[in-house]
């Protein structure tokens, strides 16, 4: 018999036996080369360049995540004993739900237009170390784990929820952590409490007992509060416009014209026909070492935006989310307009961020209360919850500081025009 352990600034130990088999397989899975990968990808992109301990890995991220499954699972097991056959499933979706992700996590998917969802499936089908683990401990466990991720199929309604829901265990992980490494206060979650909570319904779904309502609630704000002040933070979205039009313009140069190795030369010119090992062969590490040999390339668009991204010599950001589209668009034109005065090329120094945030989705995977006798939808108890399902939408027009002065004139004038 032999254990590992992993020590977590949020979880404290995280302790892995190789007598009990579902653990060991989570042990060889964490030692393969794909998970080994994600220790080279950062969870919060270039949310670094504004929160400067943002530093944190998927690795880290995924360790959490499976750890917090655990914990849930061994609390429902006193609610439904059957769904002690399913821990190898769901052992394995939560270490692997994040193995697709591409480098600087959620940016690759705007940037290089991927799913994360649809790369791990692939990854735990087709990556013969991932499937040849899973399968040696359950035939047909990489396929139920690829189903579960990429489709949300599975036996039981609550092995879905606790991966993919409006309460997962990613969820709970990631708002946390994010929370931690960004110096944010706002991810203090009650963390036992929710887990406590955690009960099956009726129908075999997992549902909340009212006891952790006040969690759930604390919960769903937190997650409000960290949309809006940390991934949809005024400098994040700079940064992820940034990249965008790195890529974007590298793309347009051609792969006559700029130096890529093969693996970036697929994400760039064959993302669709890419092969997994081109896929694994992409991280952080190597998109920042084709950034930085960027800067020397003999297009100054691209030299340009990757100096910026690099030194860190962002672009502006004004919130024009009061602003009607028509308004928002006529801001963005007048940005281009003074960009040119300046000798500035405007599709790369001026843009739109806009996001829409919804911190409750009623009917996507909504939460439920069940107390042994009623089932009720979480926002119809609680109209803390009914007002989050409001949307809140952000909207930057991003910009260079060469034409600050002059633009912020120019937006005053729309506001009057406008009133």
């Amino acid at each position: 018999m032999s254990s590992r352990t992993y020590y977590d600034p949020l979880h404290q130990s995280i302790t892995l036996n190789s007598s009990i088999p579902e653990e060991k397989m989570v042990m060889e899975l964490i030692d393969s080369s794909p998970f080994q990968r994600l220790r080279r990808i950062k969870q919060l992109g270039p949310a670094y360049l504004t929160f400067h301990g943002a530093e944190s890995s998927r690795f880290t991220h995924s360790l959490g995540v499976f750890h917090l499954a655990r914990r849930a699972i061994n609390h429902l097991l006193n609610v439904d004993s059957g769904l002690k056959e399913h821990k190898f499933i769901i052992y394995g979706a939560a270490l692997l739900h994040d193995l697709g992700h591409g480098p600087l996590s959620h940016t690759s998917e705007e940037i290089f237009k991927i799913k994360h969802e649809s790369w791990t499936a692939k990854l735990i089908n087709s990556s013969k170390e991932i499937t040849t683990i899973l399968n040696k401990y359950g035939k047909g466990n990489a396929k139920a784990i690829s189903d579960l991720i990429k489709s949300r199929k599975a036996e039981k309604k609550s092995i879905i929820s606790l991966i993919s829901s409006q309460l997962d265990c990613d969820r709970l992980d990631y708002l946390m952590r994010d929370s931690y490494t960004t110096g944010a206060r706002y991810g203090q979650l009650d963390i036992d409490r929710i887990i406590s909570a955690m009960t099956i319904s009726p129908d075999g779904d997992l549902a909340i007992h009212p006891k952790g309502l006040m969690a759930v609630e604390h919960y769903l704000v937190i997650r409000n509060l960290m949309y809006r002040s940390v991934y949809n933070h005024r400098l994040n979205e700079v940064c992820n416009w940034l990249l965008e039009q790195i890529i974007k313009t590298a793309r347009k140069i051609g792969p006559q014209n700029i130096w890529a190795d093969k693996s970036m030369s697929e994400w760039l010119w064959n993302h669709e026909k890419m092969s997994l090992e081109s896929f694994l062969s992409n991280d952080d590490t190597v998109t920042g070492y084709h950034i930085h040999r960027w800067q020397d390339c003999s297009s100054n668009n691209l030299s340009n935006l990757c100096k910026r991204f690099i030194h860190r010599n962002l672009l502006k950001a004004l919130n024009i989310s009061s602003f009607t589209l028509e308004t928002r668009l006529e801001s963005l034109a007048k940005a281009r307009k003074l960009s040119e005065k300046y000798c500035l090329e405007p599709e790369i120094s001026c843009g739109l961020r806009e996001q829409v945030v919804k911190s409750y989705h009623p009917y996507k995977h909504g939460l439920r209360l069940w107390d042994g006798d009623k089932l009720q939808a979480l926002e119809r108890v609680s109209p803390l919850v009914d007002r989050l399902i409001q949307p809140n939408q952000a909207s930057w027009l991003i910009y260079p500081k060469e034409i600050e002065i002059e633009l912020k004139i120019e937006i005053e004038k729309l506001k009057m025009k406008h009133n």
